[in-house]
């Protein structure tokens, strides 16, 4: 079966989760958004993650802002939002599943770019295995890191969603 999770970080909080669902998935390919494929032709699980920004997905905008927080560069150029917009003809139905890195608040306040992750995936004839998720960061952006206990919490979210997509592909 093949597992590809696209990521979008600034600072490395989402890399990090990407690669902590990849370890409770088993198998999969973890790609930054930046080289992610156009052609999905084969990928029988998608799995879609980014920082929110604004309350939802990056945008040029929020990226440069967030640049501007630090002084090193941003691991992900391009976003999710742009990456979805471009990417080729989807297998009707693909399996997919999307999920952020966001502020521990209340989501009304904070906003999740998991949900228009998943709203995008929808439109693009995509199946939702399970519901979007957020996991919860820092506030300092010099050190913006997954808070204690987050990378544990995606590698069971990640070990979930591979076992609901197994159940449905066998």
């Amino acid at each position: 079966m093949r597992i590809v999770i696209v990521f979008e970080s600034m600072y490395g909080a989402t890399e990090q989760v990407a690669r902590a669902v990849a370890d409770g998935i088993d198998g999969a390919e973890v790609v930054n958004v930046d080289h992610a494929p156009a052609d999905l032709t084969g990928v029988e699980l998608l799995v879609v993650g980014g920082p929110t920004h604004a309350h939802g997905m990056s945008r040029a905008a929020t990226r440069e802002s967030a640049a501007q927080r630090v002084e090193r560069p941003m691991l992900s150029r391009t976003g999710v939002r742009e990456w979805l917009d471009s990417v080729g003809p989807v297998p009707r139905g693909l399996a997919t599943a999307a999920f952020d890195t966001r502020l521990e608040k209340a989501r009304v306040l904070t906003g999740a770019a998991s949900l228009g992750v998943a709203k995008r995936l929808r439109r693009l004839g995509c199946r939702l295995v399970v519901p979007a998720e957020s996991f919860f960061v820092g506030t300092d952006p010099a050190d913006a890191g997954p808070k204690a206990g987050e990378l544990d919490r995606a590698r069971a979210w990640g070990a979930a969603l591979g076992a609901a997509v197994r159940r449905t592909v066998s």
